[in-house]
């Protein structure tokens, strides 16, 4: 059964990462990615950097979003970037609250991604794909899930198109998640975001870092393999790809792969699951 997978990157900080991303990008195409989205540092820090990496990638054929963070943003500083998005030729962002770099207090003019969502609309009308984050586990400051699912639904009413999830490595987050969503009238497409596992201590530091939960019985099969990492990776590839079964199983729009700039594991399970 065919199904449409997008593709992450982050900008990259030397020449030589660059011409290494480049490397790994014509690899992936081969998997015929829907699109490629592009991060941004805390504060928006790398965001000339993501706009660079967006203009090559829709350069080299593939259709591009960047992500656009409001944390600390003036609606000046915002209109600037969407017409500079215009003037590029992009149709599709990925519409962030983001997080301030550490030392900064709260400031700018949007305190949450369903005010930059509805700057959006209001200043460019349909013209972009506007994609929002959603948090089947719960994102992490929320007071309660109700409260993260309302967050999710006023991001939706504001104008969002869509949703990818931060990944998770339990299915039935998210399709419990799912179903709360039509509970309160939700109906857009939410994509799972997968992470694929070829380094515990990567994992174990970024899901620490943003909330993901990692099943106890995984994150103790990965601390026995110790530095093993041809075991490491071999149970990854396994466990990974018996989600995104699982997930493909119960009806998922899509899957968004979270690469990490690295494109053997995101071909390995891509191709596991026969979509290439």
């Amino acid at each position: 059964m065919s199904l449409p997978i997008s593709l992450e990157f982050f900008p990259t900080k030397t020449p030589e990462g660059a011409v290494k991303l480049r490397a790994v990008r014509q690899q992936l195409y081969a998997l015929q990615p829907e699109f490629c989205s592009v991060t941004f540092g805390a504060g928006g820090s790398t965001q000339d950097g993501t706009l660079q990496a967006v203009t090559e990638i829709m350069g080299e054929g593939c259709p591009a979003a960047p992500h656009l963070s409001c944390i600390g943003q003036s609606s000046e500083s915002i209109r600037e970037r969407l017409a500079a998005y215009t003037a590029a030729g992009i149709r599709r962002i990925v519409a962030l609250r983001g997080d301030l770099p550490s030392g900064y207090g709260v400031g700018g003019e949007f305190r949450y991604a369903s005010d930059l969502v509805a700057f959006v609309r209001a200043e460019t009308g349909d013209r972009f794909h506007i994609e929002v984050a959603a948090y089947p586990e719960t994102h992490p400051q929320a007071k309660s899930p109700e409260a993260d699912l309302e967050a999710f639904a006023a991001k939706v009413k504001a104008g969002a198109d869509s949703g990818i999830t931060q990944y998770f490595f339990n299915a039935d987050a998210y399709f419990r998640f799912r179903d709360d969503l039509q509970r309160v009238g939700v109906s857009v497409p939410v994509v799972p975001g997968i992470m694929p596992i070829t380094s515990s201590t990567q994992l174990m530091r970024f899901s620490d870092a943003c909330g993901a939960e990692i099943p106890r019985w995984i994150r103790m099969r990965l601390q026995a393999f110790g530095d093993d990492t041809a075991s490491i990776k071999s149970f990854g590839l396994d466990v990974v790809t018996d989600l995104c079964e699982r997930l493909r199983s119960g009806g998922v729009p899509g899957l968004h792969f979270y690469t990490m700039n690295q494109s053997g594991a995101t071909t390995d399970i891509v191709r596991r699951l026969g979509l290439a």
